[in-house]
């Protein structure tokens, strides 16, 4: 592939990272259809840091994956950097957005340079040498060591295989960076040494980040602004606060339940998500 045609160009100023306009996503199946959105609409801004809260079934991660371009909606228009779409899921869409699934999704048969530096050399623009120097930049980027390397995803902690995905999610320098889970499966200590990676990541690289957790502690400590989706759309979206104010049953549930308030102290901790 031409290094040209994997150039990046960012949206005009005011114009957003993603825009979603309403959004239809159908299922079907031998005996019924599901519509899982209904005239979803959703505005991202560069440098946001974009939660994506929902129940079971709410269709956060089949957000993520038509944000991405692996899934088409329905019905309704998904610009990204302000393309369709459909034209992300082409070779070289990995150098306008960067993906860390939640179970990291790394080769079991590939050692942890070579899952790092895996978009880059599909790429087949750069000589083999750079892009193993690339891979090492971006291995220490996340905090890992140059001996792990070498070594394979079997032997790597939940938290290790986090941060060797996110690299890989990185290696192309995407502007856009999309978040599954993010800390699903860390224990606490790693978990709040991921999400501290993660918000030094979005500050130094000037990143736009769109997340979908179930965990409040991420997402009080990382979003600029919370989507909830219920009812096959997103019923608000606004700073942490605003949300919680809003009526609705789901709200009332997910954020003002015991394991809500317990959250809901980080608020008092880190004012730049209120």
């Amino acid at each position: 592939m031409d290094p040209e045609q994997a150039r990046v160009e960012l949206p005009a100023s005011g114009q957003p990272m993603v825009e979603i306009r309403g959004l239809w996503s159908v299922f079907v199946t031998p005996e019924k259809s599901f519509v899982v959105h209904q005239d979803l609409n959703l505005d991202v801004q560069r440098g946001e840091v974009v939660a994506i809260v929902g129940g079971s079934g709410s269709g956060k991660t089949v957000l993520l994956r038509q944000i991405l371009g692996l899934e088409r909606p329905a019905k309704g228009e998904v610009q990204v950097l302000g393309q369709p779409s459909s034209e992300q899921g082409q070779k070289g869409a990995a150098s306008r957005i960067g993906m860390l699934f939640q179970h990291g999704a790394l080769f079991s048969a590939f050692s942890v340079l070579e899952n790092i530096a895996f978009p880059l050399r599909e790429l087949k623009a750069l000589p083999a040498p750079l892009v193993r120097e690339a891979a090492m930049v971006k291995l220490q980027m996340v905090g890992l060591k140059p001996d792990d390397a070498e070594k394979m995803p079997a032997d790597l902690s939940g938290g290790m295989i986090k941060r060797v995905a996110l690299a890989r999610a990185l290696i192309m320098d995407p502007p856009l960076l999309l978040l599954d889970e993010p800390t699903s499966g860390l224990d606490p200590e790693s978990s709040d040494g991921f999400v501290t990676l993660l918000r030094s990541l979005h500050r130094d690289l000037e990143l736009t980040v769109i997340m979908v957790t179930h965990d409040l502690d991420t997402l009080f400590e990382l979003s600029t602004r919370i989507a909830v989706l219920a009812d096959k759309r997103v019923i608000v979206e606004g700073p942490p606060k605003e949300v919680i104010a809003f009526q609705h049953p789901f709200i009332r549930d997910y954020f003002l339940g015991e394991r809500g308030q317990r959250a809901m102290e980080l608020l008092r901790e880190y004012p730049f998500a209120i």
